[in-house]
């Protein structure tokens, strides 16, 4: 049996464009004599197509464009994923078509309603476990959570003498995902003695990212092919035979490359040709800088330097010199003037009182109008620079660096900020973009004369492994003392900053997801809470 896995990268809501894509990998295959074409889990529709869903025009186009495709599968057989409709019920649906007719018909039983997904809230679930006969062979079907469920459905399936179950994914990465599904599918194939066919939808859909790395697993528990991660490929599969292995990724690279699909499916599916990013000479803005290069090309990159009375002569030089390497054209708009005239209108107003938060905020906010301006007159969407250790304490300013339409770095820690700095510094063809100046630097958001950001938060080794605690892995603050050893006080700090920031962080535009729990779709802290601890 020769299987054709088609690792495409639809886009959500572009039913024909997506359609056009599939008929077309379907000719790839045909062409390949292939078997069987497998595709990803809601593949007409784009995933998650969330609330559209809720508009009856979409799902009937959706099974009009269903139709087209199975009329383009009278010579080889497709597995695909579609939203099928019965009376006033939705289902998560796949179709297995021979001859341009729907040989059999499955609709998902589980369905996932946490973390980042909520089909329950569009879908009914299915009841029964599938079974197809083609080529003397029986096939299992089922849809992304059947896997992951301790009573599967794919056991069934197995005791009914299936030898071969396929299985389509539209399943969002967080770092060591691939490790968790390599495992779950090699205990699910020695369980059922059968070969798992794991197709896994690739690219970026506003916080998420879909990895691809799409595999099969032999009877034995052995992995015996498998796609590369972050692109599109058909990757041919002849069961019992030698295939293709790809390699995964590192933790740094495979992080890195999240970041680069992330942004630059975000940019391109949204219909931007060009982005702006605020540079200060520090390392979140830089490396922000160096990815969206990387993610877009250095000619759809502007880079804007907006020095105050309080920007060091340091920080001028090293975006200079970042954009010297880069080979793009640094933008240079100084905001000290309009301080003054800020300072100025504000002077009888704030008589008597000490310059404070508020002055330093007007800073970012001039920043933030500047970017938008430029924005607003070229059509660039502007890329934010503030990173997860910022967003979870609030040290960030509403309407200023806030400002824009896609965070890049919204779920990466500071920490984390330097390691993919040094990694891209060190592991890439163009080696040592980034100054080293701006690496060894002390960070500092340079709006008062002097500043580090240590003079608010703790040391980011520290302030990150709170949030990790706290945020990511659901910590009380008595927990987080214990699991780390760090001061109560530090800590009881920390965790009133980030639930007292909630309110900005609703504010914020979307970013990739890198972490099992990202400030997203899986974040739902209420604004007005008095709970701290």
């Amino acid at each position: 049996m020769k299987l054709a896995l088609a690792q495409i990268n639809p886009t959500v809501g572009d039913l024909d464009g997506n359609t056009r894509k599939i008929i077309d990998y379907i000719n790839k295959a045909e062409k390949e004599r292939a078997d069987i074409v497998v595709f990803p889990e809601l593949a007409i529709t784009g995933y998650p197509p969330e609330d559209l869903l809720l508009k009856d025009q979409f799902v009937m186009d959706n099974l009009s464009c269903f139709t087209k495709i199975k009329q383009a599968s009278d010579k080889i057989a497709v597995y695909i994923g579609f939203v099928d409709k019965k009376g006033k019920d939705l289902f998560n649906a796949a179709a297995f078509i021979v001859d341009c007719e729907v040989k059999k018909l499955y609709h998902k039983i589980n369905l996932p309603n946490y973390s980042v997904f909520d089909e329950k809230r569009y879908f009914k679930d299915g009841k029964n476990y599938s079974i197809v006969n083609y080529k003397g062979e029986k096939i299992g079907l089922g849809i992304c959570e059947d896997i992951w469920v301790k009573d599967s459905p794919y056991l069934e399936a197995s005791k009914a003498g299936a030898s071969i179950m396929l299985n389509i994914n539209a399943s969002p990465y967080h770092l060591g995902k691939i490790k968790e599904r390599e495992k779950i599918l090699g205990k699910l194939a020695k369980k059922t003695k059968a070969y798992i066919v794991y197709l896994n939808m690739v690219g970026g859909q506003d916080e998420l990212v879909f990895d691809g790395g799409s595999m099969v697993f032999g009877p034995k528990g052995e992995k015996v092919a498998s796609a590369i991660q972050y692109k599109e490929e058909l990757l041919f599969v002849d069961l019992g035979q030698k295939n293709k292995t790809a390699p995964w990724l590192d933790r740094s690279s495979e992080i890195y490359n999240a970041l680069i699909l992330g942004t630059s499916d975000y940019v391109k599916k949204n219909d931007f040709s060009d982005v702006l990013i605020g540079l200060s000479g520090g390392i979140d803005s830089a490396l922000t800088l160096v990815i969206a290069c990387d993610a877009l090309g250095k000619d759809k990159v502007h880079p804007v330097f907006m020095p105050s009375q309080y920007t060091a002569n340091q920080s001028y030089k090293d975006a200079r010199k970042l954009c010297e390497n880069l080979g793009i054209e640094m933008i240079e708009i100084s905001i000290k003037d309009l301080f003054n005239v800020y300072l100025k209108e504000l002077a009888p107003h704030f008589k008597g009182m000490v310059q404070n938060i508020a002055e330093e905020n007007l800073q970012a906010r001039i920043r933030g109008n500047y970017l938008m301006a430029l924005s607003n007159k070229f059509g660039w969407l502007v890329l934010t620079t503030g990173n997860k250790s910022e967003m979870s304490t609030g040290y960030c300013t509403l309407y200023g660096d806030m400002s824009g339409g896609f965070s890049v770095l919204k779920d990466i820690s500071k920490t984390l900020v330097y390691e993919l700095s040094n990694f891209r510094n060190s592991a890439w063809k163009e080696k040592g973009l980034i100054p080293q100046s701006i690496i060894d630097r002390p960070p500092t958001a340079e709006l008062k004369p002097d500043q580090k950001d240590q003079d608010t938060l703790p040391p980011y080794d520290i302030l990150d492994k709170i949030m990790h605690s706290y945020v990511e892995e659901n910590k009380c603050g008595w927990e987080v003392c214990k699991i780390h050893g760090i001061d109560k006080k530090i800590v009881d700090k920390i965790v009133k900053m980030i639930d007292f920031s909630e309110y900005k962080r609703r504010q914020t535009p979307p970013g990739p997801r890198i972490t099992p729990r990202a400030f997203g779709k899986d974040w739902r802290l209420p604004i007005t809470n008095r709970y701290f601890r």
